[in-house]
């Protein structure tokens, strides 16, 4: 069948460790090593195969949920559909995720990684699109922009052999930070590189992306990796632990933390919006398509759509920079051409507003038929940023 079946809790750093010696990997792993699998269907999760295969939960076959009367059902596409397609996005307001069934497919040594740097804005626009828009090329796409108008796109595919000279086992603790080690591609121009599967994987885990500039800013120092780079990144649950009220207030001032959803067609727009808004860089894209599918989240119409992914994670340059009034505008944004926010990052969303970006009719539906408004919150009294302080 071709399907492993996890708990919720598993992490992408444990389902990699398990799969990849077998010979096998998931369709769409999400970076960072510590994601679970039940965050990611119940949320959302994207890496940069998402062109081919969809969001993480599109990669899932089936569902065993325990819902508010205490009952455990199994949903797939065919058995219980309507439970099956809501459970994305839902965030838990439906039931307890407590199994999932996913596709897996075969694995393979290395992947072979394209550099493409480019200098203008249109540059980046066009191939970056032209990219993701092959046929039957690419295994995984992704481009991160260092300012307005320089980028570099990286292509990537599966294979089993690696050129004499060229592998970079980029996950190794003293290895510089991958998004810095991109970023040299600019004045080297393009390259080609042969990464161990794992290592592709998780080659942003160690420097968190690249938050973990903001928190050890000479983190990515030789020096510093070859003595201390052992012990990153910390856990992100327990800096949030030891996080004290003040730390935590001027994180939210001065902080952004954003992954928003766009049609591949808006994404030179798109771009434009984050710089005026943020002037925060890099800024991470991943391309990924939405299929017409019942549910939240889907494109308008009855047509598979390819959309971007554009990420903003650390503090913005902009003077008038306003954690609630900036991110609203973002929002707004994202509401006019039908794009999406992901619900982990801070919503300042209105219900009402809420409500026209995500598709509700499944979901009420749902609501009523499982007795789930004594027993559990809706998703935006959980998600909502006012609700939860």
């Amino acid at each position: 069948r071709q399907v492993v079946r996890v708990e919720p809790l598993a992490t992408m750093g444990h389902i990699t460790a398990a799969l990849v010696p077998l010979g096998w990997t998931l369709p769409v792993l999400p970076e960072l090593d510590d994601l679970t699998v039940g965050g990611l269907i119940c949320g959302v999760g994207v890496e940069t195969s998402s062109h081919h295969y969809g969001l993480f939960q599109q990669c899932c076959v089936a569902f065993e949920l325990v819902l508010a009367d205490g009952s455990l059902v199994r949903c797939t596409k065919d058995e219980n559909p309507d439970l099956f397609y809501s459970v994305p996005w839902s965030h838990g307001t439906l039931g307890f995720l407590v199994a999932a069934e996913i596709k897996i497919v075969h694995a393979a040594n290395f992947v072979r990684v394209e550099f493409k740097p480019c200098h203008t804005a249109e540059e980046v626009n066009k191939v970056f699109a032209e990219e993701v828009l092959k046929k039957g090329e690419n295994d995984f796409v992704e481009g991160l922009m260092y300012n307005e108008n320089q980028a570099v796109v990286m292509t990537a595919n599966l294979t089993n052999q690696a050129e004499p000279g060229k592998v970079n086992s980029i996950g190794l603790y003293y290895k510089p930070w991958f998004f810095k080690h991109a970023e040299s591609f600019l004045q080297t121009g393009p390259g080609v590189e042969y990464i161990p599967l794992r290592h592709y994987y998780h080659r942003h885990t160690r420097s968190i992306f690249w938050e973990l500039q903001d928190i050890i800013p000479f983190g990515n120092n030789p020096l510093f990796r070859l003595l201390c780079g052992w012990m990153v990144p910390p856990k992100i649950s327990l800096l949030k632990l030891t996080q004290g009220e003040t730390i935590r207030q001027l994180y939210e001032k001065h902080h952004v933390i954003q992954d928003m959803i766009i049609p591949l067609d808006k994404l030179a727009e798109g771009l434009g919006v984050f710089h005026k808004e943020l002037k925060l860089y890099p800024l991470w894209m991943c391309p990924l398509l939405l299929p017409s599918q019942p549910g939240m989240v889907h494109p308008p119409g009855d047509e598979d759509r390819m959309y971007v992914d554009i990420g903003a994670y650390g503090e913005p340059k902009t003077l008038d920079f306003s954690a609630g009034d900036t991110t609203r505008r973002l929002e707004e944004y994202v509401r006019s051409v039908d794009g999406f926010q992901m619900l982990y990052a801070d919503c300042y969303m209105t219900r009402e507003e809420f409500r026209q970006m995500f598709d509700h009719t499944l979901y009420d539906k749902l609501r009523v038929d499982l007795g789930c408004e004594k027993a559990f919150p809706e998703v935006y009294d959980k998600i909502c940023k006012k609700n939860r302080h």
